[in-house]
């Protein structure tokens, strides 16, 4: 109560967040879905309170929040990590992000998803992930890397090197398999490799 009492910020995020599942995700039938039964919206929503919790110096508590919505949710979000609103985590089971981990607004992540480090390395480890971006179910992407602008990431594919904005990279270690996107892969979920 007392996050969402004192950062009105974390409710318009939660909103946008469910805005995002309604409008993506075309099993959504109404908002009152996800707010019940969603545990990707759970997850990300749990998360939004640990990391209010985090950046208060209240890290223990923090951490119990990601502990449990680990176990509950197969969900496992690093309070210190930032994330942008209008995420859309689609089924969410086993996706999870380190601590030094950046998604911006407006992306779409399916289950399996990784942003992982490579490591034992302190600091900066983890990925970078712009807005309108599009994460097939079970990528791994690791180390600092940036995924730029409105890229896909196909499913199954390990990213270990920066991807340019409008890209679709594939494969094991990811290439780029097409090099112009036009739209917002994240909002038309088109998980294609070829528009």
């Amino acid at each position: 109560r007392e996050a969402l009492a004192e950062d009105q910020n974390i409710l318009s995020q939660i909103a946008q967040d469910l805005i995002a599942i309604v409008d993506r995700d075309p099993a959504c039938r109404t908002p009152l879905e996800p707010l019940l039964f969603y545990k990707g919206f759970h997850a990300i929503t749990t998360y939004r309170i640990s990391h209010w919790l985090w950046q208060h110096d209240r890290t223990i508590m923090a951490l119990q929040f990601q502990s449990l919505a680990s176990e509950v949710f197969a969900v496992d979000i690093h309070p210190a990590a930032t994330i942008g609103c209008g995420i859309l985590l689609d089924h969410a089971t086993s996706f999870v992000v380190g601590e030094t981990a950046i998604i911006r607004d407006n992306v779409s992540i399916l289950h399996e998803v990784t942003l992982g480090g490579t490591g034992k390395e302190e600091g900066d480890r983890h990925p970078i992930v712009e807005s309108g971006v599009l994460i097939g179910a079970g990528a791994k992407i690791l180390g600092r890397v940036t995924i730029g602008a409105c890229a896909k990431i196909a499913a199954s594919s390990v990213v270990l090197e920066n991807v340019p904005p409008h890209t679709t990279v594939a494969g094991v270690p990811a290439v780029i398999v097409n090099d112009s996107i036009p739209d917002n892969p994240a909002l038309d979920m088109n998980q294609r490799l070829c528009n």
